[in-house]
């Protein structure tokens, strides 16, 4: 098999399997997919936490009001008594009004909690550190455990308008948000090595020959945003160990240098000729007028 350690710009992502015979129509899309669906497995654990510990999403014409404004508007959240959480809830008013504060107890936070961690271990770039290659089953597999836990919490559901629900039913609304500039559609995703683009059509060996037992880094990207920038000619760990040995024989130089000081050549002790001008009854003689 060979090993893809797959990269947007510098940052690595994940490991991935295949083989020299695959389309690289049919590999794009592998990775794509992977790279997206990570994304959406990380936008659901960010929202997980503002669940626990402030309930279910406001409507959005209610949301960043203050109680005053929204008594004043008289408007009223109708998702707030079918929605709620096993064991009941307990009120911890949600400061930036995003949520309406019906927070699931203990028991359920830590199941939210704790299956959000798991969720995010499967898809972890700790992974690539462990050389564990990430398949879409994994990542499919994160999902599920993040909507069971949801399902546990929530047996009526959430509501439609709430982030968790939209990311799990794929309607999700990025349009103008940070996450939107991470996401790369099939259509637009391109894959490079070596500075050289994967072209859709060929294959796999056409680029990097035969060779099943081949490890390469190839990054995703964009079309259109031209060639990644080239990788190191050293990786980050080697040029540590270089900077460390380097301050080492700086040190050992700065040794030497202070262990050859000759100020000692002065002294009577250190003198050849000492002995001879003794007994040649040279010593102690002063020169100058008496």
């Amino acid at each position: 098999m060979v090993q893809l350690h797959v990269k947007r710009g510098d940052e690595s992502q994940f490991l991935f399997n295949t083989t020299v015979d695959v389309q690289i129509e049919t590999l794009t899309q592998q990775i794509c997919e992977i790279y997206n669906a990570r994304l959406k497995v990380d936008r659901i654990c960010s929202e997980i936490p503002e669940l626990a510990d402030h309930g279910i999403s406001l409507p959005p014409n209610m949301q960043g009001l203050t109680d005053d404004q929204i008594v004043e508007l008289k408007l009223k959240d109708e998702w707030e008594e079918r929605c709620i959480p096993s064991g009941g809830a307990e009120f911890k008013k949600d400061e930036i009004g995003r949520r309406n504060g019906h927070a699931p107890n203990e028991k359920m936070k830590d199941v939210l909690r704790r299956t959000m961690e798991e969720a995010k271990a499967l898809i972890s770039k700790k992974q690539l550190q462990a050389n564990v290659c990430v398949t879409m089953e994994m990542v499919k597999e994160a999902l599920d455990q993040l909507r069971g836990a949801v399902m546990i919490v929530y047996p009526m559901g959430l509501p439609p308008h709430d982030p968790i629900r939209m990311e799990i039913e794929n309607q999700e609304d990025l349009t103008g948000t940070q996450a939107s500039l991470q996401v790369i559609t099939n259509e637009e995703a391109q894959l490079w090595w070596a500075s050289k683009e994967l072209h859709r059509g060929k294959k796999l060996q056409d680029y990097i020959g035969k060779n099943e037992k081949t490890k390469i880094i190839v990054k995703i990207q964009k079309r259109g945003q031209g060639a990644p920038a080239r990788e190191p000619v050293v990786s980050e760990d080697e040029q540590k160990q270089m900077m460390l040995h380097y301050y080492k024989r700086q040190e050992e130089l700065k040794k030497l240098e202070e262990a050859d000081d000759d100020t000692h050549l002065q002294s009577e002790w250190s003198d050849r000729q000492a002995l001879k001008r003794q007994f040649q009854g040279l010593t102690n003689i002063k020169w100058g007028p008496r």
